[in-house]
């Protein structure tokens, strides 16, 4: 047999056999099936065959190799047996234990961060997705030089391990990944204020942003494409969705919205990644409301919340901005379950349950969603030239108009507002 510690390290094509390793390391939060089905997910979404999961118990990681000594060997045999030609590990590996691991195993070793860049890689599609994307494999590559098949000086089409689309090649050089982060940084900013001014563009017009955040596979694409009828990518598939897509709709009381459906987060998400996206994840924290899109039938449900809520810390969202969790999934739950999690959602006043896949429920959270936008608005007093006709427009179409005062050359408006509509309004003209 050829293994795969023969080849060409850094040119797996899809459709590689792999071993997916979960170091199991006592953490009560997370089911440990789940979990290998997770990354089995992450594996298969970029075309790898996972061919067999295995979760060992580690009490005490080893500097070396993370799991002990009697564990590589069991896995060395495994990966024979298996003829694979990747092991993918679900932790974060430093570099000497990558290499070691590629030794002892003898073949092709990533782990959990390396994954998820690949995932990336390849799914970016717009230009500032490969180079948020390019700016995360850098900074993650920098630290791994040691690797001697890490042939970063060859032309090849891919930001990591498996390959991926358009990689602007790069030579093994701290000094020179150094420079290009610099570049990529400047031309990242440079997006991130051609953003903003779109931003304000849309913070001068009267349309609340509402922001559709959760983790990885939640269903938020299914649901944006029923709320918008847009035909985002929408398939049982971890991270289907990379780019920021924004649709116009229409709420009750509300003539426009934004409606931003956002990259899933994952747990564990490379810090790299949080700092690359930073300029695509800036919707989520200028949004007017936050609309947190939840597996309730995955078993780690919970879990998967906090680690949400731990990325919008880390990005930065105010704890104040408005949000609510949507429920998701009611059609994969079983009647008595559906009915016991459809009666917690009835009795709370931030969570609706629903299937974005059937619409159940969907009309419910359409009125919360409206609900939330004008639940905080207060009673203003606003002068107009009489013929400001697209003022008043505005005013009726924004707020609740509950009266006006004509004279000759001005009509004052007795209206109610939200305060972000308010100045908006106000800046309309600025």
């Amino acid at each position: 047999m050829s293994s795969g510690f023969e080849r060409d390290r850094d040119e797996f094509a899809r459709g590689a056999r792999a071993i997916v390793v979960l170091p199991d390391q006592g953490d009560a939060s997370r089911d440990v099936d789940a979990r290998l089905e997770e990354t089995a997910g992450l594996a298969a979404a970029i075309g790898v065959e996972v061919v067999e999961r295995i979760a060992y118990r580690v009490r005490q990681p080893k500097p070396a190799t993370l799991i002990g000594s009697g564990q590589v060997e069991m896995l060395a045999a495994q990966v024979r047996m298996e003829e694979a030609g990747l092991v993918v590990f679900d932790a974060s590996l430093s570099p000497i234990q990558q290499r070691n691991l590629e030794k002892a195993l003898e073949t092709k070793v990533i782990d959990r961060t390396g994954l998820i860049l690949e995932i990336f890689g390849e799914r970016a599609a717009t230009a500032e997705g490969r180079l948020q994307v390019e700016l995360a494999h850098l900074d993650y590559q920098a630290g791994r030089l040691v690797r001697s098949w890490t042939h970063l000086e060859r032309q090849r089409g891919g930001f990591g391990f498996l390959g991926g689309p358009g990689e602007t090649q790069i030579e093994a050089d701290r000094r020179l990944i150094r420079d290009r982060m610099a570049r990529l940084k400047r031309e990242l900013e440079q997006v991130s204020r051609t953003r903003g001014l779109h931003r304000e563009r849309r913070q001068r017009a009267p349309w609340p942003v509402i922001a559709l955040v959760g983790y990885t596979n939640a269903g938020k694409s299914t649901l944006f494409n029923r709320l918008t009828g847009a035909d985002v990518m929408a398939e049982d598939l971890l991270f289907a969705t990379l780019d920021p897509t924004l649709r116009q709709i229409q709420l009750p009381g509300i003539d426009k919205a934004i409606l931003s459906d956002t990259v899933g987060f994952v747990s564990d998400l490379p810090t790299q990644l949080v700092a690359a996206f930073k300029a695509t994840l800036e919707e989520v924290v200028s949004a007017d409301l936050l609309v947190h899109i939840r597996d309730i039938a995955h078993p780690d449900t919970e879990a998967q919340r906090t680690d949400v809520e731990t990325v919008l810390a880390e990005i930065g969202v105010d704890e104040n901005t408005p949000r609510f969790e949507v429920w998701n999934k009611l059609d994969l739950l079983d009647a008595d379950t559906h009915a016991e999690i459809a009666s917690q959602a009835a009795h709370r006043d931030d969570v609706v349950a629903i299937s974005a896949l059937s619409g159940e429920g969907v009309d419910e959270l359409i009125h919360q969603v409206a609900a939330k936008l004008t639940g905080a608005h207060r009673r203003y007093s606003i002068t107009l030239d009489a013929t400001d006709g697209a003022g008043a427009a505005w005013l009726h179409a924004h707020g609740e108009v509950l009266g006006s005062l004509d004279d000759e050359l001005e009509t004052t408006y007795d209206v109610r507002l939200s305060e972000s509509d308010y100045d908006r309004f106000i800046r309309r003209d600025a």
